[in-house]
């Protein structure tokens, strides 16, 4: 088997909507961050601007990975075809110079099958909860910018989350996907091709307001690139500095412990470096 993994690459997109346009679509949904029953009650009560207060403001880049995997078999494979005779009375056939018996109105024609077998697997992953997100493809033609130095690329104050999803289970899952235990007396071509191993930084605003008279505190989300709104749940500012080299984000190297998939042994290795370092802090 012939496995080709592409080349790794980290992704920033730059800031789409600007701090003053994504403070004011903020300021403007900030009631719907306190929850329906609280937004129906404005609705009688209606709250003055004076009521709330920004107590914090966050601007930071939020992780995702995207990874596609192909895999091509071309293989020759022995097998019978079954093939249903005219009629009741007919027992044997003969073909291409062969006789071949009924049995139970069907003769038994051996055959060799020339087969082509392709499969693909593309996944988007949030870095940060490590569930797959199809939704994240919308960012992939907003012209993200390739960079080798992930700190340098990152505006001074902003913040940069590592992601806690690993790329070793990903690939393992997309691989276990691609490597299969074919069934075929030849093999002819055998190839695992990972196209993209991409590691994307898209920007997020987060406001926190405070409900003065309701002493309630509440977080609201813009997508620095579409604009859009979400309730946030925590800010992220205890990962301030926080950066993770790129070289032990990417680390596929052979000398992990072996992981068995059908049709061969696949070994990831995980990024060791980083994890065992946050440990000793």
């Amino acid at each position: 088997m012939e496995l080709t993994v592409a080349d790794q690459r980290v992704l920033v997109f730059n800031d789409q909507i600007s701090f003053d346009e994504a403070q004011k679509l903020a300021w403007g949904k900030k009631i719907d961050a306190f929850g329906t029953i609280n937004k129906i009650e404005s609705l009688w009560s209606k709250p003055k601007d004076e009521d709330f207060t920004l107590i914090y403001h966050e601007h930071r880049y939020e992780p995702f990975w995207h990874v596609v995997a192909k895999a091509h078999y071309l293989y020759n494979r022995n097998t019978e075809y079954e093939v249903p005779t005219k009629g009741s009375e007919v027992n044997s056939v003969e073909c291409f110079g062969n006789v071949f018996d009924v049995k139970n109105g069907h003769i038994h024609l051996p055959v060799l099958e020339h087969c082509t077998q392709d499969e693909i697997d593309e996944v988007l992953v949030e870095g940060m909860s490590g569930k797959s997100s199809l939704d994240l493809k919308k960012y992939l033609s907003l012209s993200p910018k390739q960079v080798k130095n992930l700190e340098k690329a990152i505006p001074k104050n902003s913040i940069v989350l590592p992601p806690q999803t690993r790329i070793s289970a990903i690939m393992r899952d997309s691989l276990s996907k691609m490597i299969k235990g074919i069934q075929a007396d030849a093999i002819l071509e055998e190839t695992v091709k990972v196209e993209c191993v991409d590691l994307y930084y898209h920007p997020v605003y987060a406001f926190k307001y405070k409900w003065i008279s309701k002493n309630k505190e509440a977080i609201v989300e813009i997508d620095g690139l579409t604009g859009e709104m979400k309730l946030g749940e925590r800010v992220f500012s205890e990962y301030l500095g926080k950066i993770m080299d790129t070289i032990f984000l990417f680390d596929l190297g052979s000398d992990a412990a072996g992981m068995l998939i059908p049709g061969g042994s696949i070994a990831v290795k995980i990024a060791k470096k980083y994890v065992d370092t946050r440990k000793t802090k």
